[in-house]
């Protein structure tokens, strides 16, 4: 009797442990296993890749599709109110500089700042942009573009690597923005700049719903308190959007 008992304590046992593990295997999340999905939702930026879907812009560039994209960010009619070489101006000499232009999306920023003399490194999450800078690299004949694929939460920049970085059109995507400040304030040498170029939020031809769009005074507070020093706020230059400059301490 004895033996029947410690077998049937033993078979209890064995029973109770396959049955939570049985529960457990049913509460573990189904793995997506296309990941072509997730290719189709990986560009949300104006200028550039981004994001989830948690971040309404960036569902509303996720119903655009490649090729709609490129030719939204390489419409000739865009030089009209972009004015990029009235931002790059304004970046001051660049001749040597090392420049990240963050969300650089076809490189329309990336080629002009390099014809200004920069060593230009293409950011962006969408490897689709990346492959396309790539081609444009080969077919240009330019020496002093490169291309970088970042994650979502960081522009991927090494220590004290860039004198300035350019966030053309793509502040708005970003989702965690006081840890991404943060990144790219460790990136900059000393006395490098952030440069932020964003949509007035307001409605314009141009650009996101204004429900989508973060005020001048909501991003200078959020580059203060990630450490940069603003020094210069320009809503005149560009009809539609501000001109944010975030500096680092020397």
């Amino acid at each position: 009797m004895k033996k029947i008992a410690y077998l049937c304590l033993i078979t209890a046992l064995f029973a109770s442990g396959c049955s939570q593990e049985t529960q457990q295997q049913e509460t573990k999340p189904k793995m997506d296993h296309h990941p072509e999905k997730q290719a189709d939702h990986q560009h949300g930026a104006e200028h550039g890749g981004h994001h989830h879907d948690k971040n309404k812009s960036n569902a509303f560039m996720n119903k655009m599709s490649f090729d709609e994209l490129v030719a939204r960010f390489d419409n000739p009619e865009r030089d009209d109110w972009q004015k990029p070489e009235e931002v790059i101006a304004g970046l001051g000499d660049l001749t040597g500089k090392t420049v990240m232009d963050i969300g650089a999306g076809t490189g329309y920023f990336s080629f002009r700042l390099a014809a200004h003399g920069a060593n230009v490194i293409a950011a962006d999450v969408d490897e689709r942009f990346q492959e396309y800078i790539e081609a444009e690299i080969e077919k240009r004949g330019v020496d002093n573009v490169s291309t970088r694929l970042v994650p979502f939460d960081g522009p991927k920049l090494e220590n004290e690597e860039a004198d300035i970085a350019l966030i053309v059109d793509t502040y708005h995507h970003l989702e965690n923005r006081p840890a991404y400040l943060k990144k790219v304030l460790a990136g900059l040498k000393p006395g490098g700049r952030f440069v932020v170029v964003d949509f007035k939020k307001e409605e314009s031809p141009f650009g996101p719903p204004a429900s989508h769009r973060i005020m001048a005074t909501t991003v200078k507070e959020e580059l203060e308190k990630a450490g940069f020093m603003v020094d210069n706020s320009d809503d005149k230059t560009l009809l539609y959007q501000y001109i944010l400059t975030g500096k680092k301490q020397e």
